[in-house]
């Protein structure tokens, strides 16, 4: 059983496929295509907790930076 393109569009994306469309969001370059497609079959809730996953993560990235920093101008 081979999926047609217009088949493949109408699923729900992929964890993947949703995770690359949170980061673009965050670097604020989506394509439409993609934007079109998580609107029409993606599910909010999926966007949500990925988009919180990634703030935390990003977050924790600035503060570990600044500490590494600070310690290393031996402050």
């Amino acid at each position: 059983m081979n999926e047609t393109n217009e088949q493949k569009d109408k699923r729900t994306p992929t964890l993947w496929q949703t995770w690359m469309s949170v980061t673009a969001s965050f670097f604020g370059v989506q394509s439409s295509k993609n934007r079109e497609r998580d609107f029409k079959h993606g599910k909010a809730h999926h966007f949500i907790i990925l988009g919180i996953i990634m703030t935390v993560v990003f977050i924790g990235t600035v503060v570990l930076a600044v500490k590494f920093a600070l310690t290393q101008a031996g402050m």
